[in-house]
């Protein structure tokens, strides 16, 4: 019943998404409004169909109704509540229902705000988003249906990846499909824009929030991706250029760069091709990472499955980049800038600087991604590609884009005088240079960690020295100071959004700096009773006790840390499955500002007396989630209202 009734539920959201994006595109063609409409009343019964589909398939997972095959595969009688519920999205055809209900839900968003806002733009970015719908809903339908019979019905399930049973489950896909889908918005106009010959500001203006919303929601997926990564993996780290970190980090990457200069084409009425490209890129992007994670053609821990689904999205890609291409080539001569380049010493120039770093970061982790596909391909060998080789080339990149952000806001437009220069950037360069140097008697050897700490302090420096002086005008116009800071930031809180989260890069930057420079570790087989020691720490082993859970069973060491006098007792643990051939390792840590203490539990003996264990001293990794949460702050304030006029 459950099995016939979703599938019956796709098959029909599916027809209707192919009605609406049709009905919307002779709508949007012949003028007939009336067509629009029926556009919008099919979009509103595609957001329905899925959102039943996807209670449904929740309530499946709830009740254990092994009758549908995505649910015996990735639930069992010993699966907690909790985990139920986020392994609705844990696989590939869960993962498809999730992206389809969220795309869905922003269509209906674009219905209600933009149908009587954008007239001439609104009906073909419907018809865009509901064809994108369309193509999701035939994979579920085809490809990955996720309400596919399973014959005869099992007793029980086999279960949910172990690595999935984590409470960064219910928010990294989500945060990091809201950011794919968001992306979605923009390209859609983008595309409305080159249908009408409408590409001056008008399709900016409507996106620019849409924009920064999904460039916000990838930027909380990378970052708790980073934490699930640290915390549930058990090798300490929380990036590994892993090619499916990669696949969500790359449209990252572009998005940044499209922010940045819509900017030059609002100020000067330049980068208007640049921008369109942009949009596609990043959209291409994001069909690309999906293609990716769920093809099965790279080995990853993140990685989905094989099988037909990886043609079919390679094809839509193909299919997207033809037709987004070819109406760029249609409207070529439109799509031609206006304003000129007056001098490379310019804001503009700065920006275009930033956009071009941005582009070959994502084009450098493109190619190292990408590469061993081509390498067993071409020569049948599948060479890999390490993390040091994206270090050793977007590092100089990261730091150079870094500086950047100390440079563009400040300097001035069109041509830049000496004057400005000495004004604006004299001090932040001198405690730059004092913060290289800082580093270096605080025993930094690194040049890259140096050149690192003195970018950040140069960016610093100029966010304090603007605001320092925007504040200081309204001190004399007569406001105290609390409400000349708080009206500053209110009237202008898109550039004051944007460099707060500025600010919360720097502090991740920090972080992974600090993290690389000065994080140390070692391993030790102990007895009970004896310790290890690690910088100042003194780690003991007390014994193992063994535990059993609803679902698996684990064997939990504990080991009591100090510094001189008793920190606390951390319990890291191997967690062992049925259906799983290696025990999965679960990690404990202590967290803190200045470092972190982390603790793996390696072999051990049956009779519990000896034990291996990995002790690393992390330095200043908590940076990184303290930088995520100021970067929250300020994509919340640069998505306000302007409220220029009003303040």
């Amino acid at each position: 019943m459950t099995a016939d009734l979703g599938f019956g539920m796709t098959l029909v959201a599916l027809v209707l998404a192919v009605y609406g994006g049709a009905a919307a595109g002779v709508g949007a063609r012949t003028g007939r409004a009336a067509l629009v409409e029926s556009a919008q009343h099919a979009a509103l019964g595609v957001f329905v169909l899925i959102t039943a589909c996807f209670a449904l398939l929740t309530y499946a997972f709830l009740t254990f109704d092994f009758s549908v095959r995505y649910v015996a595969t990735n639930t069992n009688l010993g699966t907690p509540f909790y985990y139920r519920i986020t392994g609705v999205w844990g696989a590939l055809e869960g993962s498809i229902i999730l992206w389809s209900w969220m795309l869905a839900l922003y269509t209906m968003i674009v219905v209600l705000r933009h149908r009587s806002t954008a007239r001439e733009l609104y009906p073909w970015a419907l018809a865009t988003m509901l064809g994108i719908l369309a193509f999701f809903l035939l994979v579920m339908t085809v490809a990955a249906p996720p309400f596919q019979r399973h014959t005869p019905v099992p007793a029980d399930g086999r279960g949910l990846n172990p690595l999935l049973e984590d409470t960064g489950m219910i928010t990294h896909p989500v945060a990091l499909y809201l950011g794919f889908t968001g992306f979605t918005v923009p390209f859609a106009f983008a595309m409305a824009a080159l249908a009408t010959g409408r590409v001056g500001d008008a399709w900016l203006a409507l996106t620019r929030r849409w924009a920064i919303v999904a460039w916000y929601f990838l930027s909380l997926g990378l970052l708790i991706g980073g934490w699930w990564s640290y915390h549930v993996l058990g090798w300490g780290g929380y990036w590994a250029w892993d090619p499916v970190e990669n696949a969500a980090f790359m449209p990252w990457l572009t998005g940044t760069a499209f922010l940045h200069s819509v900017m030059i084409q609002e100020r000067r009425r330049m980068l208007k091709l640049w921008n369109i490209s942009l949009v596609i890129l990043t959209f291409g992007l994001t069909l690309f990472g999906t293609f990716l994670t769920r093809s099965g053609v790279i080995a990853s821990v993140h990685s989905f499955t094989q099988g037909a689904i990886g043609i079919l999205f390679l094809s839509f890609l193909a299919l997207v980049l033809l037709t987004a291409l070819g109406l760029v080539a249609w409207r070529w001569e439109v799509l031609r800038s206006q304003g000129d380049l007056d001098s490379v010493v310019s804001r503009e120039s700065a920006f275009l600087l930033n956009n071009v770093l941005l582009v070959a970061a994502a084009f450098t982790v493109f190619f190292g991604t990408v590469f061993p596909l081509l390498s067993e391909a071409v020569r049948g060998v599948k060479v890999s590609v390490g993390a040091p080789f994206f270090n050793q080339v977007n590092v100089p990149l990261f730091l150079s884009l870094i500086f950047l952000m100390g440079v563009g806001p400040l300097i001035a437009w069109r041509r830049a005088s000496l004057d400005n220069l000495a004004r604006n950037f004299l001090w932040p360069v001198v405690l730059g240079v004092v913060a290289a140097a800082a580093a270096f008697v605080l025993g930094v050897r690194s040049s890259l960690a140096a050149l690192a700490f003195a970018a950040a302090a140069f960016v610093l420096a100029t966010i304090a020295l603007d605001f320092g002086r925007a504040t200081r005008a309204r001190l004399r116009a007569g406001e105290s100071l609390l409400p000349a800071m708080g009206g500053l930031v209110r009237r202008h809180n898109r550039r004051y959004g944007g460099f707060v989260v500025h600010l919360g890069i720097l502090i991740i930057a920090l972080g992974v700096t600090g993290s690389q420079a000065w994080s140390v570790q070692t391993e030790m087989t102990l007895r009970p009773g004896e310790t290890a020691e690690l910088v100042g720490y003194r780690v003991r082993f007390d014994g193992l006790t063994a535990v059993e859970e609803s679902n698996h069973f684990k064997v939990v060491g504990a080991f009591t840390v100090s510094n001189g006098r008793v920190l606390g007792v951390l319990r890291p643990a191997k967690k062992f499955y049925p259906q799983e051939q290696s025990p999965i390792a679960y990690v404990d840590y202590r967290l803190g500002l200045k470092e972190d203490i982390y603790l793996v539990l390696g072999d051990f003996a049956r009779d519990g007396r000896q034990a291996t264990v990995k002790l690393q001293v992390n330095r200043l990794v908590s940076w990184i989630w303290i930088g995520g949460a100021v970067l929250t702050l300020g994509a919340l304030l640069a998505i306000l209202p302007d409220r220029r006029a009003t303040a």
